[in-house]
């Protein structure tokens, strides 16, 4: 962790096919200057990728516009702009965010959040490539490249009336899909490599492999805030459980419970191998309030008293490692 990290291709990190795929198509993009839709889940990285397209080929100013945030009388205004008098406090000629990125690339991000009214402006900035600013009499021709992304599916949405079905087939030039990073959770070593490189923090294969075993459904996003949490947490380079974000540790604490669970299941069934010499043991009957900690005292409990106290045994037993037992037999205080 202590190297640098090589600069990823496109600012994308990772080496599997499903973000090579998404690299590729990068690459063709930035060829043209046909509308992009980007669909995937909140957190995979939409914007990465936008901003890789305007990079691979830069031409003016790269302009995100956040379509959730336009709310209110000024939403017109504040995308297209406003002559002066045009309404109550227009003193001035103001440009939009449109006019700001004539020559480069809007990034219109969360499209689906656009409203109604708007989206038939921005159906005829694509068709026509013209815009009315707030106020004006006359439409001004207007050259920019328009990227989109959202997290909905739009087919479903154009089906609710919420998002205009012309607009949806106008977009639907050059599609590309993010993978969620449960799909490729082989990019997230590099992940937090690249994340955590210059932090002085390094995590333990231990706490490696609880990052690789969980789904991440924030995605990227979510993987960053949590190893930001940590390297801040951290005391000398030594990440405690306790230091994991509350989502994680829960996760944790469920995959411990399983794999007790199953080596229980696996002995309670004879078990062929050095399991099936151990003795038997049975858990109380399941609360349906019983909590993920007390479960694995119960399980660790039944365990010990099995095996007269053996914690070696014990450990064999449970299928987990002898450090594991020993550390969750002083966090539950067994003596």
């Amino acid at each position: 962790m202590n190297r640098s990290a090589p600069s990823p291709a496109f600012g994308l990190v990772g080496r599997s096919p499903e973000i090579g795929a998404v690299r590729r198509l990068i690459e063709k993009a930035s060829r043209n200057r046909l509308p992009v839709l980007l669909l995937g889940e909140s957190g995979t990285g939409k914007e990465v990728v936008a901003r890789a397209i305007y990079q691979a080929n830069p031409c003016g100013q790269f302009v995100p516009i956040d379509c959730g945030s336009l709310v209110g009388t000024l939403v017109e205004s504040d995308l297209f702009g406003h002559v002066k008098g045009a309404f109550s406090g227009a003193v001035e000629n103001k440009k939009g965010l449109v006019e700001v990125a004539a020559g480069g690339t809007a990034f219109f991000d969360e499209i689906g959040d656009l409203p109604l009214e708007m989206q038939v402006k921005l159906l005829r900035l694509l068709q026509e490539r013209e815009f009315r600013a707030v106020g004006a009499l006359q439409w001004r021709k207007i050259d920019l490249r328009i990227i989109a992304a959202t997290h909905r599916t739009l087919r479903a949405e154009v089906a609710a009336g919420r998002f205009r079905e012309d607009l949806f087939y106008r977009l639907n030039v050059f599609i590309i899909h993010l993978p969620p990073l449960r799909d490729r959770k082989e990019d997230i070593p590099p992940l937090v490599e690249h994340f955590l490189d210059g932090s002085g923090f390094s995590p333990s294969p231990e706490i490696l492999a609880t990052l690789q075993s969980y789904d991440w459904p924030g995605n990227v996003r979510e993987l960053k805030h949590c190893l930001d949490r940590m390297a801040a947490l951290q005391s000398e380079g030594v990440v405690q459980r306790a230091d994991m974000p509350s989502a994680l540790q829960c996760h944790l604490a469920a995959s411990s419970l399983r794999q007790l669970s199953a080596a229980i299941v696996a002995v309670s069934g004879h078990a062929a191998g050095p399991a099936a010499e151990l003795p038997q043991i049975s858990l109380a009957p399941k609360s349906p309030v019983i909590s993920l900690p007390e479960s694995e005292r119960q399980a660790i409990s039944s365990a010990l008293a099995a095996t007269n106290g053996d914690r070696t045994r014990a450990a064999r037993l449970l299928s987990i490692g002898r450090t594991t037992l020993y550390r969750k037999m002083k966090e539950y205080g067994f003596d």
